[in-house]
């Protein structure tokens, strides 16, 4: 951020509300770009193929976070390596982290294809694949590994770019992909008939689309660039990607963990009259509408960041206090509003995509309204939980990013269910909420009152 005429940054100076406008819009909009296209994307299919087809790309999701997660490691770790590199003057290094970051982004990305390939129907199975739904997962999850090393290097690159000075390159090169996408979801599900493979060779479409637009970038137009001699991986420079990168794989990783958890759980516990996979596909469904409120939430908590951060090193407790109440009351107002939608209109959200018979449609309805009890928490989760990145609190910053999804909803989705059958894998989703947001709230308000203890004595 470049400094005011009388030499003050105006991280320290301009109103807080309006730096939180001027930094959360672009990511919130980044994020929800992506969240969007995703959930449109399962419209299509759930009323092209069917929830057979929604339940493919549930079970589908671990395999799908597990490559973001290496992704993110790679994406993140890099971004920040670069910055200091930059920061430092030392631009070759840069280039050196960025040749780094694509070769391994491809290679791994070949890795997961080939392995993915070669053991894809065990792999399924451990992911939650039922012998109705197996055609359809092996479907759509052969196709989607094509794809992984387009999905990696898009990816890791667009967090380079970032870094590189260049923010709107890296949401737009998603934005046209997630349009290439819409356009090639229906003709190829609905016009060519080629159902849920159709739906993964759109997906796979644009990611080798915005994949070929980031690479075009570094090797023509970018600050750094991307040159034949920088390729090969050093091993100072992965270790410095590693280390940065792993609290963001974390989340993903955590993701990965619990998607997987749930999946099986279902298939044990849904043998009822719903059948384990239409409630699969339902618990799918909620999960991407729960994911476009999270995603707006995230990008309110990422605009906040660097506010917070500087305000912090600058010993500016109370900016710091008013950043974190104001992100947590924008992200608050985002997902509590969206949770009394969800509870007020179900049926009508999840009639969208194609569920209109009425046992599957009443399933849904109570899967929706009690596993998403607590997301009206989720706002200020998210907001919280992102201060100790924000500050500098690696370790604290790790657990609670872990917080929800692995330490607390996958014991209670193991542990619940054994007393109320399925209602307790609804019940586990929406107790962690809670549980998560009593947990940092004790946190937060202990970190304040040091902080103004401190300011008291000083």
């Amino acid at each position: 951020m470049a400094k005011t005429i009388e030499g003050e940054n105006p991280l320290s100076t301009m109103p807080v509300s309006k730096l939180l406008i001027q930094f959360a819009i672009p990511s919130v909009l980044s994020m929800l770009v992506e969240a969007l296209y995703n959930m449109v994307d399962q419209i299509f299919i759930g009323r092209g193929v069917g929830y057979l087809g929604i339940t493919a790309t549930t079970v589908a999701f671990p395999l799908v976070s597990i490559i973001l997660s290496v992704s993110t490691l790679l994406g993140i770790g890099g971004s920040v390596y670069v910055s200091i590199r930059l920061g430092a003057g030392k631009n070759e290094e840069a280039e050196k982290t960025l040749g780094t970051v694509f070769t391994l982004a491809t290679v791994i990305g070949i890795l997961f294809t080939v392995f993915g390939s070669l053991f894809l129907e065990p792999i399924v199975r451990f992911f939650g694949a039922t012998d109705g739904a197996l055609p359809y997962v092996l479907d759509y999850t052969s196709i989607m590994l094509i794809g992984a090393p387009f999905s990696m290097i898009a990816i890791s690159l667009s967090s380079i770019a970032r870094a590189d000075g260049s923010p709107l390159l890296a949401m737009n090169c998603f934005l046209v992909g997630a349009v290439l996408n819409l356009i090639l979801d229906p003709i190829y599900i609905f016009v060519l008939g080629w159902g849920v493979r159709g739906a993964a060779i759109a997906t796979v479409s644009a990611q080798i689309l915005s994949a070929v637009i980031l690479v075009v970038y570094f090797l023509k137009k970018g600050r750094i660039r991307l040159k034949a001699k920088n390729v090969l991986p050093t091993s100072s420079i992965c270790k410095q990607i590693f280390v940065f990168g792993l609290p963001a794989c974390m989340i993903q990783v955590a993701t990965a963990l619990l998607q997987i958890v749930l999946n099986n759980t279902i298939v044990f516990y849904g043998t009822g009259s719903i059948g384990s996979e239409a409630a699969l596909s339902a618990m799918g469904i909620v999960l991407r509408i729960s994911s476009v409120v999270i995603s707006i939430c995230v990008g309110i908590s990422i605009g906040a960041q660097p506010i917070i951060g500087f305000n912090k090193g600058a010993g500016l407790h109370c900016r710091v206090k008013e950043t974190i109440k104001k992100a947590v009351i924008a992200a608050t107002v985002v997902s509590v509003g969206s949770w009394m939608v969800c509870e007020i209109f179900p049926a009508g959200i999840l009639g969208i995509f194609g569920l209109h018979e009425s046992v599957y449609l009443d399933f849904a309805v109570r899967c929706m309204r009690i596993y998403l009890l607590g997301m009206g928490t989720a706002g200020f989760q998210i907001v919280a939980s992102n201060y100790y990145q924000a500050s500098g609190q690696v370790v604290k910053a790790m657990v609670f990013s872990v917080l929800r999804p692995l330490i607390l909803t996958v014991p209670l989705t193991l542990f619940l269910p054994r007393f109320f059958g399925m209602d307790g894998i609804f019940y586990a989703g929406a107790t962690a909420d809670l549980l998560t947001a009593a947990i940092l709230a004790v946190f937060i308000t202990n970190e304040f009152k040091k902080q103004q203890s401190v300011s008291n004595y000083a």
